[in-house]
């Protein structure tokens, strides 16, 4: 895990740091600051990760909602939609410049070209990705496609653990049947949700088959953004995030707009934005709001997806399943059926176990770590003695 990783890095720099000044006495080289340097690594890396959850979940579960409200509002164009899930990227370049470069930023990890072909394709996948999430999204109840996007996970384990070497225990296994298991047991109870359509129940078998298509493309996304940072870009700054994330969904917007030109739905703009609910201005402001959010979102689990691993960025991602059924129920007047609260409560349940599982990593490698810089420690004072002698 990049968490044990980060802490071994970290703690093992201050014994090497001890032991090269021979001049120290005895006491140059107490475990006390050992403790407190590990301590407050662990602390910073999760407050770390905490934000990027935050703007994860936050962002999301706004986003969700929004495209909810384009399509009961009057909105009917797929293209426009996908564009919102990655037309904000140009914004990035804003936190891009204010970024402080580090030493990793100043080189280039790969050739140019192998870094364009990289973002083409991961750009061209979350083009296509973006276009099924939309047409699923109109066809399901936002309630019931977020829960069934949570199969993503299920699809994530499988593609971690082919592209990305995942590690699994009990834990992280337990997660991944229970959050799938979850999804199963809100496809079987699917004849309780309500449904304006008069076709309902092919619109609903296609949303749900849309959704596993998508939630299966989105894990494949994850796992290929980590093994970039892995393989080409060598490096997990802030400002490689930034870049990563921006030109590839700068190509998934490319591909928006060249379907949108294509199929002609350029053409009935106009016509949507005159009919829409509350007007122009709000026509506007929901899909502006909806394209930043997304990018809030995506900026916190890529940079998850770097920090930690493409499942956990995944698992935080369900996390969101107690969150939009409970507003849409709010604010669209979704049913809150059983079948729904019990997929929920299976999904906490299932992203705790895979939490769970990662805080016993963090204390395992802490611990082996300071036990190594006390094997350290221990060498340095001898060879203190050593050489006074």
């Amino acid at each position: 895990m990049a968490h044990a990783q980060e802490i071994q890095l970290q703690i093992r720099g201050v014994p090497e740091q001890e032991s090269s000044n021979k001049d120290h006495s005895h006491d140059s080289a107490p475990k006390s600051p050992t403790r407190r340097l590990a301590v407050a690594s662990g602390v910073r890396w999760w407050a770390m990760v905490a934000v990027d959850m935050v703007m994860l979940l936050s962002g999301g579960t706004v986003a969700t909602l929004l495209t909810r409200l384009y399509y009961n509002s009057g909105g009917n164009s797929k293209w426009m939609t996908t564009l919102t899930q990655s037309g904000g990227a140009p914004l990035l370049a804003i936190p891009l410049l204010l970024t402080p470069p580090s030493p990793e930023d100043r080189r280039l990890p790969s050739p140019a070209t192998k870094l364009a072909a990289v973002y083409a394709g991961i750009g061209a996948l979350i083009g296509l990705d973006n276009l099924m999430y939309a047409y699923a999204l109109q066809y399901l109840p936002v309630s019931t496609f977020s829960l069934v996007a949570s199969s993503q996970l299920a699809f994530n384990a499988v593609t971690s653990r082919l592209l990305n070497a995942q590690r699994f225990t009990p834990l992280i296994a337990n997660s991944v049947v229970v959050l799938t298991f979850a999804a199963t047991v809100l496809a079987v109870g699917s004849s309780s949700d309500g449904s304006s359509s008069g076709n309902y129940h092919y619109n609903y078998a296609a949303g749900f088959v849309l959704t596993v298509a998508a939630s299966a493309a989105f894990a494949l996304i994850l796992s290929l953004y980590e093994l970039t940072f892995e393989r080409v870009v060598m490096a997990q700054t802030p400002r490689w995030v930034l870049r990563v994330q921006m030109n590839s969904n700068l190509v998934a917007s490319a591909v928006a707009v060249a379907g949108m030109f294509a199929s002609g739905e350029w053409r009935t703009v106009p016509g949507e934005m005159a009919a829409f609910t509350g007007g122009t201005a709000r026509y506007v402001a929901t899909l502006a709001g909806t394209a930043v959010a997304w990018q809030a979102a995506l900026v916190g689990q890529i940079r998850l997806v770097a920090r930690v691993s493409s499942l956990f960025a995944n698992a935080t991602g369900v996390v969101q399943l107690p969150l939009v059924p409970l507003f849409a129920v709010v604010l669209f007047g979704d049913r809150m059926t059983g079948i729904k609260v019990v997929a929920m409560l299976m999904s906490a349940w299932g992203f705790m176990s895979y939490a769970y599982q990662h805080y016993l990593d963090g204390r395992r490698a802490a611990g082996t770590a300071q036990a190594q810089c006390s094997m350290c420690a221990a060498q340095a004072v001898s060879d203190t003695v050593s050489d006074a002698s």
